[in-house]
């Protein structure tokens, strides 16, 4: 039985030099899943243990399924060493990753591979636990349909808007369960049958920003998510940060405009109500019905209430000058909030993703503009602001990243 695969009750028969071999396995697992293919001189150099006694846990991870060669490293003198790193399709994660209005899944394996396409489901987020059988029904199909061996599904990762308490497991916004005891996290897991982490959207694509983006090896970045809301992670010190509760990064709902529209936080003046998804579309759809000329003007009723940040960008990217001022202005905005975020952290990178981000320079020309206005430059001018290179899979990655490095933290304490 693999060495994840497997139930961890059998570790209570396990003698002290087994359960110093079977930690030893899942911190080279973990070593190699974080950092990619190394070779035996690094495993050994990283976790203090002998060549022999590396090459003897290597073995026995490539005899599991685990583990494989995967080329050569790079020579100091004399033969090039093998490089070791996780076999594709050895373990399984479903990755889903929710929005305020719909829902996508998918399997990945431990190496970020789609194994199944991305499915996209209707599903408006709902405040309360309606719905979760319509989830849990998609989730089953899923993993039938998949043809994998559901024992090497390690867990399922959600990652949702809103307010995410991940150390409880919980969410204060949406799939809210104040009417029950069970946390939102150990409910999904016995209706789902899996063990279920859930993260923020946000968090869950800095975390696949700092390990498979631009963040990987900085210390200090921010991550900017532009959405239908704005949120915002906090990569300090090298670690994803997410506060006491885990809200950290509640970006869009600090209040820039004085007496300003109604943010559905309850607060008004929110950055949201001004520079978000949210705000464009109704901008947007205020500035039409007002008789504004525009590509988006030969929307049906309909078609003008369904609204999204892409069709503006679409029309903008077509020469509108309508959206091109709307995600001007969006810009200018966003940047004024960036600016007071690179005054707080002194970042060395701004990571922006997201829909909004799609956009490309007609957000980020206002976004850098703006923050030359309200940043003082010595720190600006340490900050680079780039755009996400993983797109709007990141916050895919970031669930299923979030499932395995639970997982193998769990599989190591249950072990110590």
């Amino acid at each position: 039985m693999s060495t994840l695969t497997s139930h961890t009750d059998h570790l209570e028969t396990l003698n002290n030099v087994e359960r110093k071999k079977f930690l030893q396995k899942v911190k080279i697992i973990r070593h190699l899943y974080v950092k990619g293919a190394r070779t035996n001189a690094d495993i050994c150099s990283r976790f203090n243990i002998s060549s022999p006694t590396s090459m003897g846990l290597l073995g026995e991870l490539i005899s599991e399924g685990l583990v494989e060669k995967q080329g050569l490293g790079k020579s100091v003198g004399g033969r090039k060493p093998d490089l070791y790193g996780l076999r594709n399709n050895s373990l399984f994660v479903l990755s889903i990753d929710m929005d305020r209005f719909r829902t996508r899944m998918a399997i990945m394996d431990n190496n970020n591979n789609y194994v199944t396409p991305v499915h996209t489901f209707a599903y408006t987020l709902p405040k309360d636990l309606s719905g979760l059988d319509t989830l849990n029904n998609w989730v089953q199909e899923m993993i039938a349909s998949s043809g994998i061996d559901p024992q090497k599904l390690v867990g399922i990762g959600v990652s949702m808007p809103g307010l995410v308490a991940s150390k409880k497991g919980d969410s204060r916004t949406y799939l809210r369960t104040d009417v029950i005891e069970e946390s939102l996290q150990d409910l999904l897991s016995r209706k789902l049958g899996k063990p279920v982490f859930i993260q923020n959207d946000v968090k869950s694509a800095a975390l696949a920003e700092l390990r498979f983006g631009q963040a990987k090896g900085k210390q200090d970045v921010l991550v900017v998510s532009l959405d239908w809301g704005v949120g915002t992670g906090v990569v300090m010190d090298g670690r994803l940060r997410g506060g006491a509760a885990g809200f950290a990064g509640e970006f869009g709902h600090i209040p820039l405009v004085e007496n300003g529209a109604l943010c559905h936080c309850g607060k008004r003046g929110c950055l949201e109500t001004v520079a978000s998804g949210i705000s464009l579309a109704r901008i947007a759809q205020e500035g039409i019905k007002a008789g504004q000329k525009s590509l988006l003007s030969s929307l049906s009723e309909q078609e003008l209430e369904q609204l999204e940040p892409q069709h503006i960008i679409e029309a903008a990217r077509q020469g509108d000058q309508f959206a091109i001022n709307l995600i001007s202005e969006t810009g200018v905005y966003l940047g004024k909030g960036i600016a007071i975020l690179i005054q707080l952290f002194n970042p060395e990178l701004v990571i922006l993703g997201g829909k909004i981000a799609e956009a490309g320079q007609l957000i980020t020309a206002p976004i850098q503009q703006s923050i030359n206005t309200y940043c003082m430059a010595q720190l600006r001018e340490t900050t680079s602001v780039a755009l996400s290179t993983l797109g709007l899979q990141a916050s895919m990655m970031g669930a299923t990243a979030t499932v395995m490095e639970n997982i193998l933290e769990q599989q190591l304490e249950q072990a110590r």
